[in-house]
Parts: C-alpha cells; structure tokens; sequence
C-alpha cells in the first residue's frame, strides 16, 4: 500500500462519488474506480458501499478514513516542519457551513486568512444540512446549534441578529405593515417548511406566518427573492450589506438572535495545524460580523 492509495480513498470518500473525486483528482472516474477496487482487494475488505446514489463508507471505512485523515493532518505538518514553514499553514482546509455563512461571511475570512498563508487551500462545502464530521465529510463546520453526540469538540464563534425585511419597492407596492398581524396579507419568503433541517432555522415561528409562498432550503435564493421585491422574509444582519435596496421591517417588534458554533472532530486537538487555523478563523468570522452588522 503507498500514500497515492490513501489520497484517492479520502478523495473519494469525501466526495462521495467517483465523478466528484474524479474532478478534484483531476483523474477519469474510470480509473479511479479500477484504483478503488485495487485497493478494496489488496485490503480484502470493501470500503465503499456502491449504489445509485453513489459511494457510500462501509464500516471498515468509516474506521479506515479516521486513520487516513490523521496520517495526512501528519504528512502536512511534517512537511511544513521540513520546508521550514512551521509559521505559515499549507495544505487544504475544507469548511462545511450553511449556505447563508458560506456565501456572505466565509468567502472574505478565508481569503484574508490565505493572504496571509499563500501555501494554504481553503475549501468551502455550502450544504443545507448538518455534516457528518466522523466520516470526515469536512475539516471543521460552522452548525447554529450545538451537537448533541459524537467525539467532537465545539467552540461558541457569536451570535448573530436576523430581522424582518423586504425591498423598498415591494413596500412602496403594497399595504403598509404596523403590526405583525398586517403580515397575514402580505407574501411570505422562506424555508420549505419540511426542510427545515434545524429547529433554530424555523424563523418564521416568530412572526405568526402559517404560510410560506415562495419557499427554498437555500438562503441566498430567498435574499434574491427578497431582492427583486417578491415578499418579505426573515434575514440575516450580515446578508443586508450584500443586497442594497432591502430594508428592515418591525424591527422593534420582530428581533431574533441566534449563535454560530464552530464544530470539529475530537482527535484534531492533536493537529496543531487545524488547531491554528481554527483560531484565525474564529478571529475572522467575529470581526467580519461586527463589521457586516455595524454596516446593516
């Protein structure tokens, strides 16, 4: 068995699917899955289980990619120690995150911090659900509730503001709102109420609304929504800098306060590099809120 063995396995694992490792590795799926197998034959155990919906990790998976990924967080670090570079961090860092944080506060934290580290890769997985850190789907996560279960560590990152808000030209359009109960004839943008994969994502709660019009598990689909004048929704402080034109509504009634949490794998207190790198985004993340609120 060598290390190119082990990459293909976590890239694969990672992705899910021959075809998204395949792009990664920038290797023809085919081969990658005559490499997979090679590899499940040498080992004599199956590591994936295959279906329609892709490669899925068996358990001897599971307990394989815990061992791969640590033997990579120590290549990575052994080689910074080599080059020299103990003070700079390289190698990749995927993030998993919900969409709104992903697309609105990680793009510029993670930049800022590669200009700092140029040999650093930063990957961000944008999904509407919460990730699975035990089959190393991702690095570390950004979840806004605390898990339950699991050998993981969390820190708090801060909380964050949401309030109601819709485009001047849609209120200029329709009738005026003094009181939540004016919401009742007014549309109504939001999560797809079954799809709610959080119960601290259920905002509309709040409000009273029994009804969603335009609904989507995607946050920047509901801000481009709210964008074009086609209701009013629940959004985030830190989202209002990137939509110009969206004003709050009933601020004074309709307040609601959430928190971020920075979720990451148990054994990654023994990876110094993630450990650092975790730092300067906790860092980042903060001050990239009290910048995007203040801005709101």
């Amino acid at each position: 068995m060598n290390w190119d063995d082990m990459r293909l396995f976590l890239a694969v694992a990672r992705a899910e699917s021959l075809t998204g490792a395949g792009k990664a590795l920038r290797l023809d799926p085919a081969t990658l899955g005559r490499r997979i197998a090679r590899l499940e034959e040498g080992l004599g155990v199956a590591l994936f289980a295959r279906s329609p919906r892709g490669y899925g990790l068996t358990e001897a998976g599971e307990r394989l990619m815990a061992r791969a990924s640590e033997a990579e967080q120590a290549l990575t670090e052994g080689v910074e120690e080599l080059r020299g570079q103990e003070g700079q961090l390289t190698g990749a860092v995927r993030i998993g995150a919900p969409d709104g944080v992903a697309n609105y506060l990680l793009p510029q934290v993670a930049a800022a911090i590669c200009d700092r580290h140029p040999g650093l890769e930063v990957q961000i997985v944008a999904l509407a659900r919460v990730f699975n850190l035990s089959r190393r789907e991702a690095d570390m996560a950004i979840a806004v509730s605390p898990p339950k279960t699991g050998r993981l560590t969390v820190q708090r990152i801060a909380d964050y503001q949401l309030h109601l808000a819709a485009h001047r030209d849609y209120l200029a359009a329709h009738p005026p709102i003094r009181d939540l109960a004016d919401l009742a004839g007014h549309r109504i943008v939001g999560y797809i109420p079954d799809m709610i994969f959080d119960r601290e994502l259920d905002y509309l709660a709040a409000t009273g609304v029994e009804r969603v019009a335009l609904g989507s598990n995607s946050v920047s689909v509901q801000l481009n929504w709210l964008r074009t004048g086609a209701g009013l929704g629940i959004v985030h402080d830190f989202a209002l800098p990137a939509a110009p034109g969206l004003v709050r509504v009933l601020p004074d009634a309709l307040a609601l306060r959430r928190s971020f949490y920075l979720i990451r794998h148990g054994d990654d207190r023994k990876h110094p590099r993630l450990t650092r790198f975790a730092g300067l985004l906790l860092e980042g993340l903060r001050e990239e809120l009290l910048r995007l609120e203040g801005l709101a």
